[in-house]
């Protein structure tokens, strides 16, 4: 019954994402107007936003102009309960399972956002990591542990940048050799960040929960989950740019929740 009662919790906050993935990029007010129809801009009835299960019985349309529901609304709010029922699983009934679960929930959030309108809204982020630094006992190991993953992740991002545009530079030369009337139309030397700013306080986060062992290995799934996304728009040649948060955000739940199986692992690397 316990666990009934945490799903249906993040059934409804869930619920409460999806008007912070629709309004906060948009710039508007997240309380007003109330839940309405985005094309008739009808104010909603409460039985129109009952998680999941209003999305069912309107078939995927608005009751009054009929327009579709994005699939979008009901995923959000059944990954949410999931993500809920999962940290409280693992973690048991404590302050800090809420504020773990509050903090994948924003992450969740946050990927969406990313992947919807390739913005990051810092107001979100930073409440992520605000409470992530909280999501133990041990507030000040917590505290550490992020700003390391935050400084090493900007280590990084200034590594990883460098050698991108080193590459695309090197490729410019190469073509205005070719052709020197090209040289007017490049900007040198060419400048390209390869990772974000909001990348980097998620890492701080990450580092937070999990601390520095686990959040190497966390970042290097994330790498690896990127791949076929990067290789797709690659040899695709559509002009996408990709966004890493969401691959972050899977990374660390994955690794949080099979966390001794990662521990054991990093065991067996060191020690044979």
């Amino acid at each position: 019954m316990t666990y009934f009662i945490i799903f249906i919790f993040g059934l409804v906050f869930g619920s409460f994402l999806n008007v912070l993935i629709v309004r906060i990029p948009k710039g508007e007010n997240i309380a007003y107007p109330p839940s309405h129809c985005p094309v008739c801009k009808k104010q909603l009835k409460w039985w129109h936003n009952i998680p999941v299960i209003s999305w069912i019985i309107l078939k995927g349309e608005c009751y009054f102009c009929k327009s579709k529901i994005s699939l979008q609304y009901p995923l959000i709010e059944l990954i949410t309960a999931i993500i809920f029922v999962i940290v409280f699983l693992k973690n048991g009934i404590n302050i800090y399972s809420l504020i773990i679960a509050l903090t994948f929930s924003l992450l969740l959030t946050l990927s969406m956002i990313d992947f919807l309108y390739k913005a990051v809204p810092d107001s979100l982020n930073l409440l992520a990591l605000s409470l992530s630094i909280f999501s133990s006992a041990n507030i000040l190991e917590n505290l550490k542990n992020a700003l390391l993953m935050a400084g090493g992740f900007s280590l990084l991002r200034f590594y990883v940048s460098y050698y991108v545009s080193l590459k695309e530079n090197f490729a410019i030369k190469k073509e205005i050799k070719k052709a020197p009337w090209l040289k007017s139309f490049y900007p040198t030397p060419v400048m390209i960040e390869a990772m974000g700013e909001g990348d980097i306080i998620v890492a701080a986060t990450i580092g937070a929960i999990l601390g520095i062992k686990l959040s190497i290995i966390s970042f290097f799934l994330s790498a690896i989950f990127a791949i076929p996304a990067s290789l797709y728009l690659r040899f695709s040649k559509k002009e996408y740019e990709l966004p890493y948060i969401p691959f972050l955000a899977i990374s660390l739940i994955i690794v949080y929740t099979y966390k001794d199986f990662f521990n054991n692992l990093l065991e067996w690397i060191i020690n044979g």
